[in-house]
């Protein structure tokens, strides 16, 4: 059974909301997410599923999918506000999304085979998603044992400005035991440093485990979300920046022992713009990519 992949696109956190914002990255324009889909379909990926705003869909086809249309098999489901639990509804000052694992929860009556789950604006490199489709393809659709990639944290650090970044914990089979967020994580002469809770200064090697949200899931994971989520909106009344987080949803099935999640490594740069300045890096680093023989100088030619 070949897996599907699950993009968090428009109205999920990722800048494809504004579409006419996009820049390319590649020499042949390129944008980030066209790499993610050409990694997919080598890696082994049977269909791509996003999850956007039902208000840019026919834009979000004719500025993005037009790319790669007819090379996968694509559909879509649409998170919206109101798409809420029988006896919920939307609170008037509500403007924000409900979060990722909301937006995930979307696709339950979609997605019936194992999954991966990307960001549409972060590069993985072709070895992450060989790693997780491999992964994937071994799964019965209705186990709890889930996965995630896992980068070496000075692989997704900029060079300008500080990053947040969940810092992770394995056990000697190399399951997740927890996901530590840290906040003002930069690079130092010797790895990295973030600043704790009291203010202080902690050193990293850069060899820790970064979780970016490359995620693999069974169909199973979509009864825990049902189920959580009722839960989520009665504790974040009156806040409406309160978000459904995946990684924090993730983080409580491991505490409760009802999942597993193993964690599998990858060699690969992790890039994103988190920064302005961050653009020229990602462009290059793609390019060396091209000069290395990984992706062909026009990707869809």
């Amino acid at each position: 059974m070949k897996p599907t992949l699950v993009v968090m696109a428009a109205g999920v956190g990722s800048r494809y909301g504004g579409l006419k914002q996009i820049d390319p990255v590649g020499p042949s324009g390129e944008i980030m997410l066209d790499y993610s889909v050409f990694d997919a379909i080598r890696a082994g990926f049977g269909k791509v599923v996003f999850i956007i705003r039902r208000d840019i869909e026919q834009d979000f086809k004719a500025v993005i999918v037009s790319h790669f249309a007819g090379r996968i098999p694509v559909d879509y489901v649409f998170q919206e506000l109101a798409n809420l639990p029988a006896g919920f509804t939307v609170p008037p000052d509500r403007k924000k999304p409900w979060g990722t694992g909301h937006a995930v929860l979307q696709c339950k009556d979609l997605v019936r085979e194992p999954f991966a789950v990307i960001n549409a604006d972060d590069f993985y490199g072709c070895q992450s998603y060989a790693v997780i489709a491999d992964y994937l393809q071994n799964l019965r659709p209705d186990g709890h044992d889930h996965a995630m990639v896992g980068f070496k944290l000075a692989n997704t650090l900029s060079d300008h400005g500080s990053v947040t970044r969940g810092i992770c914990e394995t056990d000697v089979q190399g399951k997740l035991v927890s996901v530590a967020e840290r906040f003002k994580i930069e690079k130092t002469a010797s790895g990295a440093r973030y600043e704790n809770e009291t203010g202080q200064w902690v050193n990293c090697r850069g060899e820790e485990i970064a979780s970016m949200n490359l995620f693999g899931f069974t169909p199973a994971l979509f009864v825990m979300l049902e189920e959580k989520f009722p839960p989520f909106l009665i504790s974040a009344a009156g806040n409406p920046k309160a978000e459904f987080l995946l990684p924090a949803i993730v983080n409580t099935l491991i505490q409760e022992r009802r999942i597993t999640l193993n964690v599998l490594q990858t060699p690969e740069q992790w890039f994103g713009v988190t920064y302005k300045e961050d653009k020229p890096i990602v462009s290059a680093g793609i390019r060396a990519q091209i000069a290395a023989g990984v992706y062909p100088e026009r990707l869809w030619s």
